[in-house]
């Protein structure tokens, strides 16, 4: 089967880099930022659309190039009927949660956020919705206490190839076996900015330790401000450190360790930074 790709970032360029010696690659469209995967097309002599191509921007890309298969794996944008229509078999997206909950962008970080236990990857078609189409396959995903956004993701990593390939395979042989979404059990997530990882310090400890976790380098972060200076900050530990429920929340109770005061118990930051470097935090509040 010929076959085009919707490809965005490093989870893109992954299943690009796994797919490239064993199936015929006709077409990628992928994003502006996503440099390796442009590079790596060049490489390989495969066309390759750049930007949003949404209002007709990719018809006259698509419009010589017969396909048979349709992937979509970490893509930026949204679809509709020109690209939907263009291959002859199926349109096929792969997304980071066990639909149709986690619908929308960074499902694998709002899982994390909302202290879920376990998160997964649905293989679906694609339809005009935002991940609303049938489901292929899906496959279920463990969350452990300690994971952090980017620990999820490797393991994304890992499968995303295999059933990649069991999807081929089944679309190749006929033995498909879609099942519609049941939309009363949908939920929604929207994406996520830099500037959206401040820390609320009336939110409970756990949602607070959650947010950190999720959000931990290499992502931008969590943040909180102290002393009129941006802190961001990577992990954070329950504390059995004292307190009056009278203080109010984000109260600094110590400075080595730093503690903070939450509504129903004390956060330890254990580990913060500036940028991409790792700092002590009481040099940055005694500074």
């Amino acid at each position: 089967m010929k076959i085009a790709l919707l490809i965005s970032g490093g989870l893109g360029l992954k299943v690009f880099d796994f797919l490239k010696t064993r199936v015929t690659i006709s077409a990628i469209l992928t994003d502006g930022n996503s440099e390796a995967i442009i590079s790596q097309a060049g490489k390989e002599n495969i066309s390759c659309f750049v930007g949003k191509p949404r209002k007709g921007k990719a018809q006259n890309f698509i419009a010589d190039k017969e396909i048979d298969l349709l992937l979509s794996i970490n893509y930026l944008f949204l679809i509709e009927k020109d690209l939907i229509a263009w291959p002859k078999r199926a349109a096929v997206n792969f997304h980071g949660s066990l639909l149709p909950k986690y619908r929308g962008r960074t499902p694998h970080i709002w899982a994390i956020i909302n202290n879920e236990d376990k998160t997964g990857i649905t293989c679906h078609f694609i339809s005009e919705g935002c991940d609303e189409g049938d489901i292929i396959l899906q496959e279920e995903v463990s969350i452990a206490p300690n994971d952090t956004g980017a620990m999820l993701l490797g393991k994304f990593y890992e499968r995303y190839p295999s059933l990649v390939t069991k999807v081929i395979e089944l679309i190749q042989k006929g033995e498909v076996k879609a099942s519609k979404q049941d939309e009363e059990l949908a939920t929604f997530f929207g994406k996520r900015k830099p500037e959206d990882g401040a820390i609320n310090w009336n939110w409970q400890k756990e949602r607070i330790r959650n947010w950190v976790r999720a959000q931990a380098h290499p992502y931008p972060g969590a943040f909180t401000h102290m002393l009129g200076k941006k802190v961001i900050i990577d992990e954070v530990a329950f504390d059995n450190y004292g307190y009056r429920d009278e203080y109010p929340n984000g109260l600094i109770l110590s400075i080595n360790p730093v503690r903070v005061k939450t509504p129903n118990g004390v956060v330890r930051l254990t580990t913060i930074r500036e940028g991409n470097e790792h700092l002590r935090l009481e040099s940055i509040l005694k500074s």
